[in-house]
């Protein structure tokens, strides 16, 4: 059986980047919109099935780890209480930057406008 050009791009994740073979969470969509693969096991022991849901969220840093449970325990709440999704395929993943990493049009960077000191997480 030959490998799809997507499952060649995920060995190719493992082999040039060393993302642990483990770690089967990419997810490739082809440009024609008719090949999708999505690469989970049971990793870290959470057993899932084929209703996977994985959310990605950027964000800017700043909110504690209390906040993020939080929000986490929402997210599988509302997906499970609208589609009937087990919490157990609910996957998220946060990722971090600061305001200075933002530009929303105009080559501005609205959250950390030139000469207003530090770009943090509060603005």
């Amino acid at each position: 059986m030959c490998p799809t050009p997507l499952t060649r791009s995920t060995d190719t994740l493992v082999e040039t980047l060393g993302v642990p073979p483990e770690d089967r969470f990419q997810v490739m969509t082809g440009h024609d919109g008719t090949t999708t693969t999505v690469r989970y096991d049971d990793y870290p022991g959470v057993r899932r099935d084929d209703s996977l849901v994985i959310v990605a969220i950027t964000m800017r840093a700043g909110r504690d780890a209390e906040m993020k449970r939080g929000m986490y325990r929402r997210i599988a709440e509302l997906v499970h209480e609208r589609t009937g999704t087990d919490p157990a395929n609910v996957f998220v993943t946060v990722t971090e930057n600061t305001s200075a990493d933002w530009s929303f049009g105009y080559s501005l960077a609205q959250y950390a406008p030139a000469g207003a000191g530090p770009a943090g997480a509060s603005a």
